[in-house]
């Protein structure tokens, strides 16, 4: 395949954009057109040369008689790759604000003003970002640390796989060799032969954790900080508490980065004017966190929390033993709840996903997918998806989306014409044809549509997951931790309720998506698990 071409659309200032680029071009083909017509024309022959399109930039100033019917054609033409609006500091303001609603709708991914000298990088820091996402998103990894072995369509193949994506971990799935022998799935990795991985916790524990239950048996001090879950809440806590020098360990029964680390591009967190993935945030969260002394156990789950009494420490019990910790937060965050449709529920993994499955969505080129929810993680999977499949529906049981997803995403999915929403909606029935998804039956006002479906993507909403809690941690009647205030009275101690975040358990905390009354969202979690640190002091002086 040849290199990723970087186009250069411009009339007026292609000397310009030529030096600016060229620092690219020992990696991509970067290539100047003087109009919309002639780069159409270069983005198809290359094309049919393998060559893919990573990044279009529009010269705003083109003598094109239409700048949106620019945009429709090239988001048309290649809607997997990212778009660059620059205009030159003359017409910046001008064009700045013609273009705003552009940008809000996702014609482009950024608009920057053109460089006027040498090394600008803060408009090359954009532009790294945007090849950075669509590498990670789009392209095929030049290196693979890890090769999963398998045939097509195994169902744990898959899950190793977007475990990996996840973790920003590159790799690759091929299918067996004639010197291959099952079981399947086979991993390979640079210091072992091949071997016969079962599940992603194991996985989990060999790649990125410890490589064993030993280690974590081995961890025989007592803690200050145990985190259980390492979503937004848990890294945030994790961070903080590891930066002011309290001893800090996280489990992590599934992928760092929690649900949030699914999402394809989160635009509204602050400081990354142009979004970030939920991958590319958790990894560079985790990896903040161990500079400052944290460490993770991706793989172990917590089996059973044994609150310390008279101030013995908290026991948190995994399959490995016992951690021994001072204070223990709460952070498991919450699962997609589940369709209840078994037709549907037996062809997981082959078609139907919950969750946004960043990886299955190159698997949906030209074909026709159904997303289920109406919050902003089921907003941003349509969003990506639409950049692979013929067309994107959300099934939304409510009349619309206004009520549960974010202005941002409602306004770019309006002006996507690959994405259609369908309220009042409901997926009653599925069925398959050669083992994968082929129909849906939906209905929406008692009466029900089958539908050709190729790929449905659930986001149901959340449930907590507190199983390993014990009855002295309060929880709601939906089964969310009570904080705080929120505690019930008989459980306040001393005519006091716990502090902000505290559980009905002394030195337990909670933040994040299992809290009970919290936003569900990305920004509030990482607050609260920024936040907690504060009462983790406060319990530790008080107990000293």
């Amino acid at each position: 395949m040849s290199d990723p071409m970087i186009l250069l659309v411009t009339a007026e200032n292609e000397e310009v954009l030529r030096a600016q680029f060229g620092r690219y071009a020992a990696e991509y083909a970067v290539t100047v057109a003087p109009s919309l017509e002639e780069g159409v024309a270069l983005i198809r022959r290359a094309e049919e040369e393998g060559a893919p399109l990573a990044l279009m930039v529009l010269d705003t100033t083109l003598p094109t008689p239409s700048l949106k019917h620019a945009l429709h054609e090239q988001r048309a033409l290649v809607p997997t790759a990212r778009r660059l609006a620059v205009t030159p500091w003359p017409r910046f303001l001008e064009h700045a604000q013609a273009l705003r609603h552009k940008v809000a709708m996702g014609a482009f991914d950024a608009h920057l003003l053109m460089p006027r000298g040498v090394r600008d990088e803060e408009f090359h820091s954009a532009v790294v970002e945007l090849l950075n996402e669509w590498t990670a998103t789009i392209a095929a990894p030049q290196v693979e640390t890890v090769r999963i072995i398998a045939p097509p369509g195994e169902p744990v193949a898959r899950e190793l796989h977007d475990y990996l994506f996840r973790g920003g971990t590159p790799h690759g799935v091929h299918p067996p060799g004639p010197g291959d022998v099952g079981p399947y799935p086979q991993v390979v990795t640079q210091d072992r032969p091949p071997r016969h991985v079962p599940d992603v916790r194991t996985l989990a524990r060999e790649l990125v954790g410890r490589s064993d239950a030993a280690s974590l048996a081995d961890v025989d001090e007592v803690l200050d900080v145990v985190v259980v879950g390492a979503g937004p809440a848990g890294l945030a806590a994790c961070v903080y508490a590891a930066s002011e020098g309290l001893t800090t360990l996280a489990l992590e029964a599934g992928a760092v980065g929690g649900q949030a680390g699914s999402s394809s591009m989160i635009r509204n967190y602050l400081g990354f004017p142009r979004g970030i993935s939920g991958m590319r945030l958790s990894t560079r969260a985790r990896s903040q966190a161990i500079r400052f002394g944290a460490r993770f156990f991706p793989g172990w789950e917590a089996e059973e929390l044994v609150p310390g009494e008279d101030g013995a420490p908290h026991r948190v019990r995994t399959e490995a033993g016992e951690l021994l910790a001072r204070t223990v937060v709460v952070a498991t965050g919450v699962a997609y709840r589940r369709l209840g449709v078994p037709e549907l529920e037996e062809l997981v993994g082959r078609g139907v996903h919950y969750g946004a499955a960043m990886t299955a969505a190159r698997e949906m080129e030209g074909q026709d997918v159904v997303v289920v929810g109406g919050g902003n993680s089921a907003g941003q999977a349509a969003v990506h998806l639409a950049r692979f499949a013929r067309s994107v529906t959300i099934a939304v049981r409510r009349p619309d989306l206004r009520s549960t997803m974010s202005a941002y995403l409602i306004t770019e999915i309006a002006a996507n014409p690959r994405i259609t929403v369908e309220g009042s909606t409901r997926v009653v029935d599925g069925g398959a044809e050669d083992g994968d998804l082929a129909w849906l039956e939906l209905e929406r006002d008692g009466s029900r549509e089958r539908r050709p479906v190729q790929g449905l993507f659930l986001l149901l909403g959340a449930e907590p997951h507190c199983e390993w809690l014990p009855d002295a941690v309060r929880r709601d009647a939906k089964g969310y931790v009570l904080t705080g205030r929120d505690v019930p009275g008989e459980d306040w101690r001393g005519g006091l309720p716990p502090a902000e975040l505290e559980t009905s358990v002394p030195g337990v905390f909670c933040a994040g998506d299992v809290r009970s009354g919290s936003m569900k969202r990305v920004a509030s979690a990482t607050g609260e698990g920024a936040g907690v640190v504060s009462r983790i002091h406060e319990h530790l002086a008080r107990t000293d």
